[in-house]
């Protein structure tokens, strides 16, 4: 069955490895560690933490002992963050048909999808990593 919303799996394993980090704050976790818990692909799950890094969101410990942690405590990086590390800054929703003008007058979805994209903003936005902290 098809979803309105698509979240590449880039973006998905960003957000899954941020929060899984955030539950083991206290120790580093490796590649093979996280791809394994997220059943991911370890090569594509280190292109993922690499550009996390690069972002600032993680930092890579090297060594036996090394692995990835958050950069910041959880509670200072909200998933809106993480996305827009991976995705880019979330856009304006475009004509489904990538018209300027709709073919037949009014875009038959009114404002829905504005909407739509607002409400996912804001909850990206609203919602931290501190949410997957383990008591």
């Amino acid at each position: 069955m098809s979803s309105l919303l698509k979240i590449s799996e880039a973006g998905t394993l960003a957000l899954h490895a941020a929060a899984l980090l955030a539950a083991n704050s206290q120790k580093h976790l490796s590649v093979h560690d996280i791809a394994v818990t997220l059943h991911a692909s370890e090569h594509h799950l280190a292109k993922v933490l690499q550009r996390l890094t690069k972002a600032g969101i993680v930092v890579s410990v090297r060594g036996p002992k090394g692995g990835f942690l958050l950069a910041k405590p959880p509670e200072n990086f909200s998933l809106l963050e993480v996305f827009e590390a991976m995705e880019g800054p979330i856009g304006e929703p475009k004509c489904l048909l990538s018209l300027e003008t709709c073919a037949v007058g009014r875009c038959m979805m009114g404002d829905a999808f504005v909407q739509i994209n607002d409400l996912i903003r804001d909850r990206l936005k609203n919602a931290n990593l501190s949410q997957f902290k383990r008591c």
